[in-house]
């Protein structure tokens, strides 16, 4: 049954055209329309403190090019607050097992939180990758029935170095050995974008060439390499935390 309460969605990308394509594929591979979302752009006011878990059925964050490993010195002043908003947020979300799923920033903030040590040891290139389900994984219900290895979409400077205490690791890969994981019941992480297709993977390497994910010279290379690459898998774990949840 469908819920009544909308699905927030919490972004954090300053480019307008990349944040609302973002919003595009998360409603697109959640099987979600606008009206069945608030969707609110943080990335210039931060998290309202007012905001209710009990407005929403689930919170779904997605990317931003913010790095939490940046030393504190060299950080903003909006993501100072960000990222202390999320740490408000995430107590309440840990502690009443409430639906979320954060996707690349949204892993490194949860995995911050609980205690893992966020750095630059397990980043990777913008593209495609291969990961392994865990044991822990064949048993999740966002992954049940799932192949062994599955095809994903990312690119991260960043990554947690461990799985946090106390979460269950669900995906792994070669490069980077926390992609997925659960803490509770219902609050998960992916480092890899299962929003994300081709053509946003492609809009993301033009917006961020000069970021520092890759060579800007490599760009045209990285596009051609993404261009026919496909994650269905990666789609159905939003799909299916949007059925779960929302319904």
């Amino acid at each position: 049954m469908k819920s009544d309460k909308p699905v927030l969605i919490l972004q954090l990308r300053p480019e307008d055209v990349t944040a609302d394509s973002e919003y595009a594929c998360i409603l697109k591979y959640g099987g979600l329309r606008a009206e069945d979302t608030c969707r609110m752009r943080i990335e210039k006011d931060g998290i309202p403190g007012d905001l209710a878990l009990d407005e929403y059925s689930a919170i779904i964050v997605g990317g931003s090019p913010f790095d939490i490993s940046t030393p504190e010195d060299r950080k903003s002043a909006i993501q100072k607050k960000i990222e202390a908003d999320f740490n408000r947020l995430l107590q309440q979300v840990v502690v009443r097992d409430f639906p979320f799923l954060g996707a690349c920033s949204g892993n490194g903030l949860l995995g911050r939180y609980l205690g893992a040590r966020i750095s630059t040891q397990y980043g990777e290139t913008v593209g495609c990758a291969t990961l392994d389900i865990t044991d822990d994984g064949r048993q999740d219900p966002l992954l049940a029935g799932f192949p062994a290895r599955i095809d994903v979409l990312l690119g991260h400077k960043e990554a947690a170095d461990t799985t946090p205490a106390g979460a269950a690791l669900l995906l792994t890969g070669r490069d980077c050995p926390v992609q997925m994981f659960r803490v509770g019941a219902n609050v998960y992480a992916t480092q890899f974008h299962p929003e994300a297709d081709a053509g946003e993977i492609m809009l993301r390497i033009d917006t961020y060439r000069n970021h520092g994910y890759f060579e800007p010279q490599l760009a045209d290379e990285l596009k051609n390499k993404v261009r026919h690459k496909s994650a269905p898998y990666a789609h159905k774990i939003l799909r299916r935390f949007v059925e779960r949840y929302y319904g």
